[in-house]
Parts: C-alpha cells; sequence; structure tokens
C-alpha cells in the first residue's frame, strides 16, 4: 500500500511539474509577443502612445534622474520630451516568468536614434530592463521599465 501511494505522490508531482514548466513556456512567449507589440506600437504610433498604453496604472520609468509614476504621468512625460525626430527600437534576449505566472521581466537590446537642428543623425545602443505584472484582466503591463 505504502508503495502504491509513493508511486501516485510521484507521479502526481512530476505532472504537475511538467504543467508547470509548460505553462511558464507559455508565459514567456506571451510577453515576447506582448513585447513585440509594444515595440511595433512605439513605431507605428509613437513612444508617447505606447508607453502609456503599456503601463500598469501603477507603473515606473525612471528617465534623466527621476522617477515618473503613474499611468498618465508616464504618458505626459514623453509628450513632453520626445522630439518628431527620435525614435526608440527594442528586443528582448531574456524573459523569465514567475512560478505563479503573475510577474516578468525582459531584457535587451535598444536603440536610441535622434536627427539634431543640422540634419545629424545621432544612434546610442544599451540595454533595457522590463518588469511585468498580469493585471486582473489577464493582460500583461509594465510596473517598471
Amino acid at each position: 500500500m505504502k508503495k502504491v501511494i509513493l508511486i501516485i505522490l510521484i507521479s502526481t508531482i512530476g505532472c504537475n511539474s511538467y504543467n508547470s514548466d509548460s505553462e511558464i513556456e507559455q508565459w514567456k512567449n506571451e510577453i515576447l509577443q506582448v513585447e513585440k507589440a509594444f515595440n511595433d506600437m512605439a513605431q507605428r504610433d509613437g513612444l508617447s502612445k505606447a508607453f502609456e498604453y503599456y503601463a500598469a496604472e501603477n507603473g515606473e520609468i525612471k528617465r534623466d534622474k527621476k522617477v515618473i509614476k503613474g499611468k498618465s504621468s508616464i504618458g505626459e512625460w514623453y509628450n513632453e520630451d520626445v522630439k518628431p525626430n527620435e525614435s526608440l527600437s527594442w528586443k528582448p534576449t531574456y524573459v523569465d516568468v514567475s512560478k505563479s505566472g503573475d510577474m516578468a521581466y525582459t531584457y535587451g537590446d535598444y536603440t536610441f536614434t535622434s536627427q539634431d537642428s543640422l540634419g545629424i543623425v545621432k544612434v546610442s545602443k544599451g540595454i533595457f530592463h522590463t518588469v511585468w505584472k498580469r493585471q486582473k484582466d489577464g493582460l500583461w503591463r509594465f510596473v517598471y521599465d
């Protein structure tokens, strides 16, 4: 009898582990899709619209040695700071998701391009880091960028 219970217990743990790994991979793919959609929106509709749309209500961004808190404040900051001749593109190279599927983070490469008043194009590259949280409606929104 003890052997039967042990076998059932091991089988159950094994199945749960497999399902959990499968779910984590699914969630990682969701985050990669959200990152792509976020970047695509930034290219198509502008940084202000994209950052405000993908921010959680309590989302935060750190820019110019200050932290901007809240979805609408993020949109306002981008409206005031971003010039028409500036663009930002990025692609995550790493994603991880919590076992509970409610938090995730990404990092990867970004390219910021601007053009000055003389028409000289400046390009800077770096690494970004974003923290994502699944919202009550099931959508992923960033809580820190």
